[in-house]
C-alpha cells in the first residue's frame, strides 16, 4: 500500500482519523484509516483533549473583548465566581489569572481592577499585597497634596 508522506506525518503527531481528511481533503476510512492501520499507529481516543494544566483551561474558557479585557465564558459558582475544575480540584479563575500576570500565588482574595462584568484579564487582578501597597501609595500622595 502506497502512503501518502502528509498523512503519515500528520498520523504521527497524533492527530486524529477525522482531523486529518478535514485537513487534507482525504476520505477518512479509506486513505487515513488504512494509513493507521499499515504504519500500525494506535487510534486517537474521541472527544476534547483534556487541559494539560490549570493555566491551560483558563485560556480555553476565556473570550477577548475590546480595552484588553477577557470575559469568563466558563463555569460560575452560586455566588457568580468565575471557577472551574481541573485535575480533581476547583480553581478560581481570579486566582489563575493572577498567577498567570504576577508568576506568584496570590495572598488573600483576589479581585479584578476594572468594572468589566465578568474580566478575568490577568492584568486586571489584584491581591492583598498589591492593594495595600496601592493604599500606602495613595495615602502618601494624598498627604503631600493636603500638606
Amino acid at each position: 500500500m502506497q502512503i501518502r508522506a502528509d498523512v503519515a506525518e500528520l498520523l504521527r503527531a497524533g492527530l486524529s482519523d477525522r482531523a486529518i481528511a478535514s485537513e487534507l481533503g482525504v476520505d477518512a476510512q479509506t486513505t487515513v484509516r488504512s494509513a493507521r492501520i499499515a504504519l500500525r499507529i494506535p487510534s486517537v481516543p474521541g472527544g476534547k483533549r483534556p487541559a494539560g494544566s490549570a493555566e491551560d483551561l483558563f485560556w480555553r474558557r476565556v473570550q477577548p473583548a475590546e480595552d484588553g479585557h477577557l470575559i469568563w465564558t466558563g463555569y460560575r459558582s452560586s455566588y457568580g465566581t468565575p471557577n472551574f475544575r481541573h485535575g480533581g480540584t476547583n480553581h478560581s479563575a481570579l486566582r489563575i489569572a493572577f498567577r498567570i500576570k504576577h508568576h506568584r500565588e496570590p495572598e488573600g482574595h483576589v479581585t479584578p481592577t476594572c468594572d468589566r462584568d465578568g474580566c478575568v484579564a490577568p492584568a486586571h487582578t489584584q491581591d492583598r499585597r498589591i492593594r495595600e501597597r496601592t493604599n500606602t501609595l495613595f495615602t502618601a500622595i494624598f498627604r503631600e497634596v493636603s500638606a
